[in-house]
């Protein structure tokens, strides 16, 4: 039954978040992890991305900060193989989308997998963190955030991976962290991936890291925060910022081939040439800021509500707050979670 409904619920669950379906170094496109059809195949191919089946492309809340569901997201596991990189090198994430309303940050983080990143143990890595873009402008509430630009950048994420890095296999963490219901403890959002790389070069950095279930608290201050008051600068959640990480400008990645994800110690990535996307963008970013206030409020639920669109709205949609035009009716699975004045959504119905 499970494989017959499975599909039909698809459609609407992943309407409103999104995740990533590519990364491009150099050029080259690799695969990601395709909540499409991967966790209903038993024999999955070989991708640089971790496995999660998060088909409805939900969150971790912070509740389960000290499960290791917030490593690479929900019951995610170790992918068949991995891209390679040069220390230096620039990486582009390709999302599917992002809702505006969700603001927040995006922030990357290595960790150093040993042998192998493919048989690693999730809970024993210790990551640092290379990037980390939170409030850009405050000068109007909400403001303008990191995963703001991300929309403006085609829905794609640029990173650099710190020349200083010593060679090696690491997992690439990449999160947005949407902060629309932070006002209230338990409000943050989290939406992390993960990725397979091997780095080469000349490095001789080794950074200390953090275990993935300690990177953060559910009241640090850039997660228990009110991001409809007025904030003049945020603090990034987190560790501290690498000291060698690098500031970049985000840009598109035109992509000239398509890889797959190389598997076993020696082997070699297979390329296919491609002339998908060869345009580049920019945009301005910012790195890591400190200090910020935060505020907290009342959390209420409501299964429907009057006013707005008669239509039905798909789980982790928006449902109301202050001028929302659209439906304010949930699908019965979920319930309408007024978070503050601003912002309701659509959230699974406790059982």
């Amino acid at each position: 039954m499970l494989q017959i409904v499975a599909p039909v619920l698809l459609a609407t669950l992943v309407a409103s978040h999104g995740h990533v379906t590519n990364i491009v170094v150099n050029g080259v496109s690799y695969e990601g992890w395709d909540i499409n059809s991967f966790p209903y195949s038993s024999d999955p191919p070989a991708v640089v991305a971790w496995g999660t089946p998060n088909t409805g492309n939900g969150f971790i809340e912070p509740s389960n900060y000290g499960s290791d569901d917030i490593i690479c997201h929900l019951n995610a596991t170790n992918p068949k193989g991995h891209a390679t990189v040069a220390a230096g090198g620039k990486i582009n994430l390709q999302w599917t989308t992002w809702p505006d309303s969700h603001h927040g940050p995006v922030i990357d983080y290595l960790a150093d997998c040993g042998d192998s990143c493919e048989s690693v143990d999730k809970t024993t890595l210790k990551f640092f963190k290379i990037d980390g873009v939170g409030l850009v402008d405050g000068s109007e509430v909400p403001g303008t955030w990191g995963d703001d630009q991300l929309i403006s950048n085609s829905m794609s994420w640029m990173v650099q991976i710190p020349s200083t890095i010593a060679p090696g296999n690491y997992v690439l963490r990449h999160e947005l962290i949407a902060l629309h219901g932070a006002g209230a403890e338990g409000g943050a959002q989290n939406y992390p991936q993960c990725f397979n790389l091997k780095i080469t070069g000349s490095g001789s950095d080794k950074p200390a890291g953090v275990l993935g279930t300690s990177l953060y608290k559910s009241t640090d201050p850039g997660i228990l925060v009110n991001i409809y008051n007025s904030l003049s600068t945020y603090i990034v959640p987190g560790p501290t910022l690498y000291s060698g990480a690098v500031s970049i400008s985000q840009a598109t990645s035109a992509i000239t081939a398509s890889g797959t994800a190389t598997t076993g110690i020696d082997s070699s990535p297979t390329t296919t040439a491609s002339t998908t996307r060869t345009t580049i963008t920019t945009t301005v970013t910012t790195s890591q800021t400190t200090t910020t206030t935060s505020r907290a409020t009342t959390l209420s639920t409501t299964t429907s509500a009057g006013g707005g669109s008669t239509s039905t709205q798909s789980l982790y949609g928006q449902c109301g707050g202050s001028g929302w035009p659209g439906a304010t009716a949930c699908a019965s699975t979920a319930t309408c979670t007024a978070y503050n004045d601003y912002y309701s959504q659509c959230v699974p119905t406790s059982t």
